[in-house]
């Protein structure tokens, strides 16, 4: 089954098309790599929670909005060999295309796909 990386951001409002466009480039990028697909979300109902929630989650700020993303890899394998060819990618570098969001607040993981419906 496949692979997929998740990640959860707060963007600046005003940083909304800059985000696309730098989520673009990535995801030529990592489809270059093995990626099968990327998928960017920008909220749209993210309510705040009491104990948690995305916007606790990344910090979000009054002038931000959550984006979810995720990329699906046809396995583990696939994921870990591409990851390795994406950092050493010069089109990944920061000065070439920089992420429009902190950095530091992103949280995101690897998960193994157990079901598909």
């Amino acid at each position: 089954m496949s692979y997929v990386d998740g990640f959860v951001a707060a963007v600046p409002n005003d940083k909304k098309q800059a985000f696309i466009e730098h989520a673009r480039i990535a995801g030529e990028i990592f489809k270059r790599h093995g990626a099968l697909k990327t998928v960017e979300n920008w909220g749209d109902e993210v309510p705040p929670g009491e104990v948690t929630s995305f916007p606790m989650a990344v910090q979000c700020g009054e002038d931000e909005t959550v984006a979810f993303s995720w990329v699906i890899w046809p396995s583990k394998e696939a994921r870990e060999t591409g990851w390795a060819k994406i950092m050493e990618d010069p089109e990944m570098a920061p000065d070439v295309n920089p992420m429009p969001f902190d950095g530091k607040r992103m949280i995101f993981g690897g998960f193994e796909t157990i079901l598909e419906t």
